[in-house]
């Protein structure tokens, strides 16, 4: 129903999301220093208005050069603006407990998106006639209007929130004359940071795992035979393992270790993975596809929920964090350009099963590497010394 409001076709759409894919892996490396420079609460609330004002925009139903305009525009204020903020301001706030801070911030993520999501598509269904096809032009205009308007609201609400209960971070009055120099500095000591290329690696492998979620609706379609609506529904379980997943792996984290939960969840991805890719799973035992489709995504959020929490074991000092947020996402985030290819180049060499057997096989061997990884930053960390001074910290 996008396209026919717009009036454009998926080449065009897919062009506009290419665009934003640009400008937001340029943005990442580049909003870290952004984020070190200028207080996280400032950032948060920038790009949350501006990311909410441009949807005004979009609400009124743009022209095509617009609308791409628009998703270059997001590109720079949900991830240049808000992206390395949003992860120093989640280590801040979590100083004492990481695990939880950022288990509790993807998985709310997740839940919030879910239930707004929903929210959404009940009032986009009752701007419409009960009998879908036979809206006019007029009607999915004003319906999808209607939404992006809600959605633009919570973001105006979001900055709202991020004034009233986010706190200035700590500023060091001596540094602020010096905050480009600074900058360059934390670029120089996190690039010369082992901790910080391992952690890279780990959610560069997480991430690979993440982008096979889109693959669980149409393996039970391809593999088992089932219906398109049986096949969403099968694909739901995964979204809705992201908010359990990654909150009850961040709260673990802290109770025993991060690295331990990190192996473990790199544990049940490979597991899960290798079920998939072995063909072992047959037509017919519902509860088995099931079980492996919860098991592999508990696994797969679980990572999302540690993967940021490993910078306080690093050591990595607090002012420089945007600096390696910036870096490590520039480098994690990869899989965006290249999986998407890779998948339907698999699925496509071999239709039916067989094609995601091959993707599964792909995503074995990430988690494998991942979990190497989280066992080499666990070995370093233990060699490394046992604190970073203060005034290098606060530097």
């Amino acid at each position: 129903m996008f396209l026919d409001v717009f009036g454009i076709t998926n080449l065009q759409l897919g062009t506009a999301f290419s665009l934003y894919g640009v400008i937001a892996m340029l943005s990442y490396f580049a909003g870290g220093p952004l984020a070190d420079r200028f207080p996280a609460r400032r950032l948060l609330v920038i790009a949350l208005l501006a990311t909410s004002a441009a949807g005004l925009l979009l609400a009124n139903i743009p022209s095509l050069g617009t609308l791409t305009l628009l998703y270059a525009f997001w590109g720079l204020t949900t991830i240049f603006l808000f992206w390395a903020a949003l992860i120093k301001t989640t280590r801040e706030l979590g100083a004492a407990s990481q695990g939880q801070a950022f288990g509790i911030l993807d998985g709310g993520r997740g839940l919030f998106a879910a239930l707004l999501s929903s929210v959404s598509v009940f009032i986009f269904a009752a701007l419409l006639p009960e009998d879908v096809e036979s809206a006019s032009f007029a009607q999915r205009t004003n319906a999808l209007g209607a939404v992006i308007y809600i959605f633009s609201g919570m973001g105006v609400v979001a900055a709202l929130l991020v004034l009233l209960f986010i706190p200035d971070s700590d500023r060091n009055p001596a540094a602020e004359s010096s905050a480009h120099k600074i900058n360059l500095q934390g670029l120089k000591k996190i690039i010369a940071m082992r901790g910080v290329w391992l952690q890279a690696v780990i959610i560069l492998c997480a991430y690979v795992a993440y982008k096979s979620t889109d693959d669980f609706s149409l393996y039970a379609r391809d593999a088992f035979g089932y219906n398109e609506v049986q096949a969403v529904q099968l694909g739901t379980i995964s979204f809705w393992m992201r908010p359990v997943a990654a909150i009850t792996a961040g709260f673990l984290a802290d109770r025993f270790n991060v690295f331990f939960m990190l192996l473990c969840s790199f544990s049940v991805v490979m597991l899960g993975s290798a079920v998939i890719a072995s063909g072992m799973l047959v037509s017919g035992i519902l509860w088995i596809l099931i079980l492996t489709i919860a098991t592999t995504s508990a696994g797969i959020y679980a990572l999302r929920g540690l993967y940021f929490a490993v910078m306080g074991e690093a050591r990595i000092p607090l002012a420089y964090t945007g600096s390696a947020v910036g870096l490590v996402s520039f480098i994690g985030f990869t899989p965006d350009i290249f999986m998407g290819p890779l998948m339907g180049y698999l699925i496509d060499s071999s239709p039916g099963a067989a094609g995601h057997q091959h993707v599964f096989s792909v995503i074995f061997v990430f988690a494998l590497l991942g979990f190497v990884a989280s066992y080499l930053f666990k070995v370093s960390v233990q060699k490394a010394a046992p604190g970073i001074p203060q005034a290098d910290a606060a530097a």
